[in-house]
């Protein structure tokens, strides 16, 4: 038996740079000043951002009504392929994409980073997973206005089916081994060295 027939499959429940893509939910100017943790949040889904580029992970993001909460900061624009506007909470609508079981790519899991998380990412989230997705919310890289709005929204999500992470969990899922040029570069972005 060789090396490669003797590897383990790896649990359904891991994320991986071929099944996965990254969607970044309505981190805008005019919100990201209401949310007491804004800072870590954005740095968090820059890092994710990032992280998809190296690991080769498609990357989506929507702005909430831009016309008056104005465009997405621009330390995250500026590394975001497209983005789409909407005026419904959930993103779904607007992404239009198919159940998963359609997906040319095979990519069937959604990384969900962004704000609201009871708003925006929530009615996201639910309707991702209500089309057949397999979610992960990284805790770390959603936020409210209230903490206790961003308790319960993780409560909720977890509850009907996402699984609840973080952004460096997320990165290393992505990247499976040490040892690569990728690894290498995402431990920099978790690092910050």
């Amino acid at each position: 038996m060789t090396e490669a027939e003797k590897k383990i499959p790896r649990s359904i429940d891991l994320l991986s740079r071929n099944d996965s893509r990254l969607l970044v939910v309505d981190v805008q100017e005019k919100l990201v000043p209401h949310i007491p943790v804004g800072d870590s949040l954005v740095a968090n889904c820059k890092k994710l951002i990032l992280g998809a580029k190296i690991l080769d992970v498609p990357v989506s993001a929507t702005e909430q009504y831009p016309q008056g909460l104005g465009p997405t900061v621009a330390e995250l624009a500026d590394l975001l392929p497209t983005i789409s506007e909407k005026l419904e909470f959930s993103c779904a609508p607007c992404l239009g994409w198919n159940s998963p079981a359609e997906q040319a790519d095979g990519r069937f899991k959604v990384v969900v980073c962004g704000i609201e998380s009871h708003v925006c990412v929530q009615q996201t989230v639910l309707d991702l997973i209500g089309q057949g997705f397999r979610v992960y919310v990284p805790a770390d890289a959603v936020a409210s206005r209230n903490k206790f709005d961003w308790e319960v929204a993780l409560k909720r999500m977890e509850a009907s089916g996402a699984t609840i992470t973080t952004t460096e969990a997320v990165l290393f899922e992505w990247c499976e081994v040490a040892g690569t040029r990728e690894f290498k570069e995402i431990s920099k972005l978790v690092t910050g060295r």
